[in-house]
């Protein structure tokens, strides 16, 4: 089997199972020199590289593309796993298969960045992947800046460089009848009562609204709290809140036509 794995037409659900014990000894074997064993261990664990690939649907295209580049992390994790780590070989694939799929989404990243900042990012992702092969937890920023002996601001600022950017008008839940967008998600820390009822003269308008209604507009818009935070402290559902929200907007502008 070669180190890049063919995907295409693989169902997943019908991916055989294995017990711990099952997946020790195929791994004694596939270290042995067992192709066989090595191929079977690949299968039963393509499961692993679905999941990192979940992480990722927002921001792919062609999610069979980003499959096949996991597998090339699932086929690293193999070949460098070490039984004598006495660790789960999940633990140890997933930052693998993980950081082959962020350096794809990387090389095809639409915003350039400077040579030297990218450079950095490169530093930064293989020590990343070097540490993960000793550390049971994924590596943190700390970790990374010291193994690397750069500023931590110089190891954020690298891979903020190089991450995807994300749509304000991106959904980040939908229940059928309300979307709730990344953008509600949003706090403005400068917006004060008296400003906004200055710019627009709302006070007739929202004495109409219900006592809740006015409760969120002045958590949302005074307060500059996100729609969790509202939920969290009036006790109802986000999706809720948006909904109260929404119609308490559309009652002040029909007020005002």
């Amino acid at each position: 089997m070669s180190s890049k794995v063919e995907i295409t037409g693989i169902n997943t659900s019908t991916l055989p199972k294995l017990s711990g014990a099952e997946q020790l000894e195929l791994m004694k074997r596939l270290k042995a020199g067992d192709k066989q064993a090595r191929e079977m261990f690949a299968i039963c664990n393509m499961r692993l590289v679905l999941s990192v690939v979940q992480r990722f649907k927002s921001r792919i295209t062609n999610a069979d593309d980003v499959f096949q580049v996991g597998c090339v992390g699932l086929m690293k994790a193999i070949d460098n796993f070490d039984v004598n780590l006495n660790v789960k070989f999940s633990t140890y694939a997933v930052p693998m298969i993980l950081g082959e799929i962020r350096r794809h989404l990387r090389d095809n990243n639409s915003i350039r960045v400077s040579r030297s900042i990218r450079d950095t990012a490169y530093q930064v992702l293989k020590a990343r992947e070097e540490l993960s092969k000793t550390m049971v937890a994924e590596p943190s920023s700390e970790d990374i800046a010291t193994h690397l002996d750069i500023p931590l601001k110089d190891v954020a600022v690298a891979m903020e460089a190089i991450s995807d950017p994300i749509s304000l008008g991106e959904s980040v839940y939908s229940d059928g009848d309300d979307t709730i967008y990344l953008i509600d998600q949003l706090s403005d820390e400068s917006s004060s009562e008296e400003k906004w009822l200055e710019k627009i003269n709302l006070k007739d308008s929202l004495s109409k609204l219900d006592a809740r209604q006015r409760e969120i507009l002045l958590l949302r818009y005074y307060h500059g709290r996100t729609q969790i935070e509202v939920s969290n402290d009036i006790g109802i559902s986000q999706a809720q809140v948006s909904r109260l929200e929404k119609t308490a907007i559309d009652t002040i502008k029909k007020n005002f036509c």
